[in-house]
């Protein structure tokens, strides 16, 4: 492949046709309407503001009441969410983008202080030293931290209800005017706790062996595909973050294995999150390698990547698209300050990340 190909090239694979290679990260921000987790008309103008990217990938959304972890955060079962989600998807098409929503549940990480429900998990085993938020009236309209609380293990039947409700879940989404579904395989919730030997002590066919540990992953991902069609169906990965009590030494080699069961499957990504904090791992060369040999449809690295980075990642055939999640957060038009070297508004006040309900932080940033 050219090393001419760069962020602003346009990309076509088999299932996906984008005007650039930027893709707008997930970012939890906490803006649904209450009662009901519903999204609502403020959303839709933050993102249709940021459809400048190729391809947006939206806030993680539950897939059900049991799968909710923070406050104010939208869900994608109940038919009010789903018209919600129209104004969105609207907002975005209009623009000329695509956007993917990201398909949710949280698992552990969670408080019956969010949803009035005592979490769920492959093993009754806490995540230490993890916290969740809700809004409790607390100054500046800020985000209270409570710690989650220990879950119970999930029963075959809870397995099979949240199969089903991911199921659901992308089928609602397409019905509200999505192009694809994320399912969100990353960051220490429910699917990366199966995938951990440390967070998965179970002892039947969903633990054990890495092969075992991949099997919801996977059963899931076939689920949705069958649903949507797996042109439609991308998965997220974090095989290199280890916050939300999730060191697994075994972490990259079930990852690989995932990856050759992604192929198969045959879904339209694979998107990896990767670490994003100032002296974060490096993804080695060689991980990136081996997942392109095991994986042949398209590559996303998110991870507060320069520019520079992404277009090395994209030059070298590694990855095909990148996100950017702060910088989109605070630039709407994010690709137009990169392609003239713009100077890149800054987050103005950290108490709007998550939640406030206005456009105070989340729809004023300023355009160039």
């Amino acid at each position: 492949m050219s090393h001419t190909i760069n962020l602003f090239s346009a990309y076509q694979s088999k299932d996906l046709d984008l005007k650039n290679r930027f893709l707008m990260a997930p970012m939890t921000r906490s803006r649904a309407s209450q009662p009901g987790d519903m999204p609502n008309a403020l959303m839709a103008e933050y993102y249709g503001q940021r459809a400048e990217a190729g391809i947006i990938i939206t806030e993680a959304t539950q897939v059900s009441l049991q799968g909710k972890g923070y406050a104010n955060t939208p869900g994608i079962y109940t038919q009010e969410q789903i018209e919600g989600w129209k104004l969105i998807t609207d907002a975005v098409h209009k623009k000329g983008s695509k956007i993917f929503l990201q398909l949710w549940h949280v698992g552990r990480v969670s408080s019956s202080k969010v949803n009035g429900l005592q979490p769920i998990a492959p093993s009754a085993k806490i995540a230490k030293e993890t916290n969740v938020y809700i809004f409790d009236g607390a100054p500046n309209g800020d985000a209270t931290f409570v710690p989650v609380e220990a879950p119970r293990a999930m029963t075959k039947a809870d397995i099979n209800q949240v199969i089903e409700a991911f199921k659901i879940g992308a089928k609602n989404a397409i019905e509200a005017g999505f192009d694809g579904v994320e399912i969100h395989g990353a960051n220490g919730y429910l699917i990366d706790q199966f995938l951990r030997s440390n967070s998965n002590e179970r002892t039947d066919e969903y633990g054990g062996s890495k092969e075992n540990r991949v099997r919801l992953l996977t059963q899931i991902t076939q689920a949705v595909a069958d649903t949507v069609g797996p042109e439609k169906t991308g998965v997220r990965l974090s095989p290199f973050i280890s916050f939300k009590d999730m060191n697994d030494p075994e972490i990259l080699e079930t990852i690989k294995i995932a990856s050759k069961a992604l192929e198969k499957i045959g879904v339209t990504y694979i998107h990896l999150c990767e670490a994003d904090w100032d002296d974060a791992p490096e993804i080695p060369a060689d991980f990136r390698v081996t997942l392109r040999e095991n994986f042949t449809n398209t590559i996303i690295a998110t991870g507060n990547k320069t520019p520079e980075q992404a277009n090395a990642l994209l030059g070298e055939n590694l990855v095909d698209l990148v996100g950017f999640g702060r910088n989109f957060l605070t630039n709407p038009d994010y690709p137009k300050r990169v392609k003239l070297n713009a100077k890149l508004n800054t987050i103005s006040d950290t108490h709007t990340l998550f939640g406030g309900g206005t456009a105070r932080g989340y729809t004023d940033y300023p355009f160039l």
